[in-house]
């Protein structure tokens, strides 16, 4: 096909090759996939999603081109889908040849089938192609049409076709063969070949057939006595000599024939299928992706193409911001709340921020969908947000709660305090740090001193970095680190506060404000009937 270093994943071969080096590849592992929620909601089974990951602006945008293609054409999405099937079939032979290698019939009549699965891969890339030629906006398919085109349209093509159909015929209409036996002076078997090949099986000679046949005559293709009634009565050995024998001449006989058509099989088709094979993990990959996105649209969820800026800037600034894990699970007719988020290094915004507001107001949702919407990105992706200004980042790093198994050497808040240290030894300032309900093993006097100490260093680092926390009296440091980080050269640090309306009832909305714990208290304790006044009531009745 000619296709050489094609990628629907990487705009050249240099790209590819880097990334597979580990350049441009940033620190997302699976596990901080996992508690993110991405895999519930995408995770190709042929490659870890990890593998995917880039930080080339180059590579995002190639891709998202690929996503608009996907999503602009669903002929792609069958077309893709169909395609992979018969290349599942090429690897099941293949598998097959390589555990009965060998010049036999069999290995010939198995290229045939390759090449013959080949052509289908073609025809099913041509029939979907033609359909979209006129529609495709990216790189990545309008160069794979322009091949399969020039190919399919090809002469060579047509030659290829009609040999493999001259072939198919000669050797799918093998019906039965002739052997002839020559006998000794004592009528024992002296030699024996196959005298032809035909095109009709022979007659059993049995009067039935002959009735059903309306015809007593004999013809030469009719047996008039069996030689062995074959399978029945036979050792296995007697089984094996006499298919060992057959096979032989057999293979005799189109020795030559197959093995030219061996020699087209190898030069050619192999080369192109192999190329279609490779594709498989990232046609999985555009197949599952797009699948996701148009979930998402069908929804009534946005999906915004990014702003991409660079990585330096170290900006995530997202209008209208929402989860599309969460977004997934609502029951139909729900809408998910977004939200606006802006970390970026000037003074109007922070690059870190302390979020607190009460249990299941909203915090975990927004943490997890800050981080999804960068994995997103650095997916090639489009983003859950109505807009979004953002630069990639060298790793996403999370802390969230866990029942680890350290907890028996270490105790819990011992575990939380060495995972927020294993942070601390790779995180830069072009990281992404998300901490939720972290230090919760311990009490609020503990917890929000280490907790400071952990911002401080942060801000040093210069990351973009969201605390979600229980921990409301953490404010009232926010003051002091900043003044800290501000002499020593960090970054600044914001509040945000997950709302709540009247009676209790959660907004899910998260505003830039100070927390205020004893407000939530009041609210919380209004809505369960646990204020004093409520108290006294029930006491008196």
């Amino acid at each position: 096909m000619k296709l050489e270093n094609f990628s629907l994943l990487y705009p050249d071969g240099k790209t590819q090759q880097e990334h597979l080096a580990g350049v441009n590849v940033p620190d997302i592992d699976m596990y901080t996939l996992q508690e993110l929620g991405m895999l519930e909601v995408f995770n190709p089974k042929s490659r870890e999603l990890s593998e995917f990951f880039t930080t080339d602006p180059a590579v995002i945008r190639y891709r998202n081109e690929t996503f608009t293609d996907m999503l602009n054409n669903p002929t792609l999405t069958d077309t893709l889908r169909k395609l992979v099937p018969v290349l599942q079939d090429i690897t099941e032979l293949r598998r097959l040849e390589n555990d009965n290698a060998g010049e036999d019939t069999a290995s010939y009549l198995s290229s045939m089938t390759e090449i013959e699965l080949y052509i289908t891969c073609v025809d099913i890339l041509h029939k979907g192609m033609l359909e979209v030629k006129d529609n495709l906006r990216g790189t990545a398919f309008k160069r794979l049409c322009d091949c399969v085109l020039e190919l399919a349209e090809s002469d060579y093509y047509a030659e290829l076709n009609k040999k493999l159909a001259e072939l198919t015929q000669r050797v799918r209409e093998i019906k039965s063969v002739t052997i002839g036996v020559n006998l000794d002076a004592q009528l024992r078997p002296a030699q024996a070949g196959v005298l032809s090949i035909n095109a009709q099986p022979f007659k059993s000679g049995e009067v039935l057939d002959k009735i059903l046949r309306l015809s007593f005559k004999d013809d030469e293709y009719t047996c008039i006595a069996n030689l062995v009634p074959f399978g029945k009565k036979q050792s296995e050995n007697q089984k094996t000599a006499l298919s060992l024998a057959f096979n032989a001449a057999i293979n005799d006989v189109y020795r030559s024939s197959l093995r030219s058509w061996k020699k087209i099989v190898q030069s050619y088709v192999l080369e192109n299928t192999d190329f279609l094979l490779g594709l498989m993990p990232e046609i999985e990959y555009i197949v599952k992706g797009t699948q996701l996105q148009e979930t998402l649209k069908a929804r009534g969820c946005e999906l915004c193409e990014p702003d991409l800026r660079p990585m330096s800037e170290r900006v995530f600034v997202a209008e209208e911001l929402y989860n599309p894990a969460v977004a997934l699970k609502l029951p139909a007719g729900e809408v998910i709340v977004p939200n606006d988020v802006a970390f970026d290094p000037t003074p109007e915004n922070a690059m870190i921020y302390v979020l607190t507001g009460p249990n299941r107001g909203g915090k975990s949702v927004i943490t997890c969908a800050i981080g999804l919407c960068q994995v997103m990105l650095q997916l090639g992706m489009f983003l859950p947000a109505k807009s979004c200004t953002i630069s990639p980042a060298d790793g996403i790093y999370t802390h969230f709660p866990t029942g680890a198994d350290d907890t028996i050497d270490k105790g819990r808040l011992g575990e939380e305090c060495a995972r927020l240290g294993e942070i601390f030894d790779v995180v830069t300032a072009d990281s992404l740090v998300l901490l939720d309900e972290s230090l919760s093993s311990t009490g609020s006097y503990e917890a929000s001193y280490i907790a400071a100490e952990v911002l401080a260093g942060l801000a040093q680092v210069g990351c973009r970095c969201l605390f979600s926390t229980h921990l409301h009296e953490l404010a009232a440091e926010i003051d002091r680190i900043n003044e800290q980080s501000a002499a020593a050269g960090g970054v600044h640090i914001d509040t945000l506060v997950a709302g709540i309306e009247g009676e209790g009832r959660r907004s899910f909305l998260i505003t830039r404000a100070k927390p205020d714990g004893k407000s939530y208290a009041r609210d919380i304790a209004r809505r369960y009937g646990l204020t004093y006044d409520s108290i006294l009531e029930k006491i008196k009745r």
